[in-house]
């Protein structure tokens, strides 16, 4: 779940602009609650963006190998409110000027936000109705409009934040001026909870390309992690998010360890199986179909048998590091090779058209895989999209965070949404217009900004 504010600067005028929290959908993903103070200044045609704090509280379910449901909303219960509190001591400082509005926090005044971000799903309702009910009680008391957002909406928003911050978090410069990627573009959303291919032709605009039926990758190299890491690194693991420890574990040495990957250059060379020294091979799914589709539970339920299959035998450290790295391989190019079907699709039907897609967003936690990163650009590079840009945020902001809430509350806000107090959490809340909810715009609470 995340709380999250942002300021919003206009014309050189200040609109302060605070945004709200968001809690997850799935055990995946559900155990964070988070609060961040967004500002974006827009000046003529150029755009800045601030993240002025942002911070994060993970419920501990080291116990439990994976998330549990009631540990993470009790999480949320007792560090919402203590975020929340800590944020407001870094609002921007009230600048003193007659008719500006501010709320005293301790013996300062600080400005007082435009509006509350907060978001709304889809999600566990319980959880998510911690940073919902939140949201609601800051617009109430301070007397701003709130907008409640989509999840994945925010994901895939979050490379454009990233474009304005002058000095983004854990990357080394951002660009100012624009905010980019510029619509359209195709966005792989990949995390604990999600592993979907979409086409983002607008701020609400967005086809589901592809979508996995069973688990979402994260999901897999988590379970698969269990199987593979040595039972002494998973007891040192600070969190859950196994994926991120197996990734540490068969490449040490980051980029070096996988220099010598090589795509394959076709579609009849990714139906190959490439088989271990130790006799086993993981197919990939889909692999002689050109089905956009994705699943990745038969790949965990592969490395499962393997590790099972050696009886008594403890699977010794190079078959370890050989499973591991053939895993996160067939998650990727599986990823990869259905992200190519996808763009084979969306080639312009007539030279120059307007609509062609020269952006990849990659967004979510296990966007912060270095090597999933290097099986994308190998895949586009040998299969004819040379020209396709790759972006992804900074690994601080891939996994879930309250940041990527504010700025997509402020792209909304701007868009003239906000939100009536009555809306609710939703569980499942689709990102596609044309399917049964209507998307983002689809169900009841919106409101158009400053008419509340």
């Amino acid at each position: 779940m995340v709380c999250s504010h942002s300021l919003l600067k206009r014309h050189g005028k200040i609109k302060p602009s605070i945004r709200g929290e968001r809690a997850d959908q799935d055990l995946s993903n559900s155990d964070d609650t988070s609060v961040a103070i967004v500002e974006k200044c827009t000046l003529a045609t150029e755009h800045t963006a601030k993240v002025h704090f942002l911070e994060n509280v993970t419920a501990d379910s080291r116990a439990h190998q994976g998330i549990h449901p009631i540990l993470a909303l009790e999480s949320h219960q007792e560090s919402m409110a203590k975020l929340v509190e800590k944020a407001m001591r870094h609002l921007p400082a009230s600048s003193g000027n007659s008719g500006e509005q501010t709320i005293p926090v301790g013996d300062t005044s600080r400005r007082r936000p435009d509006f509350i971000s907060a978001t709304r799903g889809p999600g566990m309702r319980s959880n998510l109705s911690v940073g919902l009910d939140t949201g609601k009680a800051l617009s109430v008391a301070w007397q701003i409009p709130m907008v409640g957002v989509h999840h994945m909406q925010a994901h895939l928003l979050t490379p454009r934040l990233v474009s304005c911050l002058a000095e983004p978090t854990g990357a080394s410069s951002g660009k100012t001026g624009t905010v980019s990627p510029q619509f359209p573009f195709l966005s792989i959303l990949v995390s604990g909870g999600h592993s979907i291919l979409v086409h983002s032709k607008s701020l609400t605009d967005h086809t589901i390309l592809a979508s996995s039926d069973d688990v979402a990758m994260g999901e897999t190299l988590d379970k698969a992690a269990r199987e593979i890491l040595p039972p002494s690194l998973l007891q040192e693991a600070k969190n859950t998010m196994y994926g991120k420890v197996l990734e540490q574990f068969v490449f040490p040495n980051g980029k070096a360890d996988f220099a010598d990957y090589r795509p394959p250059k076709n579609r009849g060379e990714e139906v190959v199986k490439h088989q271990s020294p130790w006799g086993w091979s993981v197919t990939t799914p889909f692999a002689n179909t050109r089905s956009l589709q994705l699943s990745f539970s038969s790949i965990s339920s592969m490395v499962g048998k393997i590790v099972r299959n050696k009886a008594d035998v403890t699977m010794a450290y190079d078959e370890r590091l050989a499973l591991g790295r053939e895993a996160m391989r067939v998650c990727f190019e599986h990823l990869a090779s259905r992200t190519i079907i996808a763009l084979e699709a969306l080639r312009p039907r007539v030279q120059g058209e307007d609509e062609t897609v020269k952006t990849l967003v990659v967004s979510g936690g296990v966007a912060a895989n270095k090597f999933l990163m290097h099986v994308l650009r190998s895949f586009l590079n040998v299969r004819g999209f040379e020209h396709i840009d790759i972006v992804a945020p900074p690994p601080s902001l891939c996994t879930d965070n309250a940041a990527m809430i504010g700025w997509a509350g402020i792209e909304m806000f701007e868009a003239g949404w906000a939100s009536d107090l009555s809306c609710r959490a939703l569980r499942k809340w689709t990102l596609d217009p044309q399917a049964d909810d209507g998307g983002i715009l689809g169900p009841s609470g919106w409101i158009r900004a400053g008419l509340m």
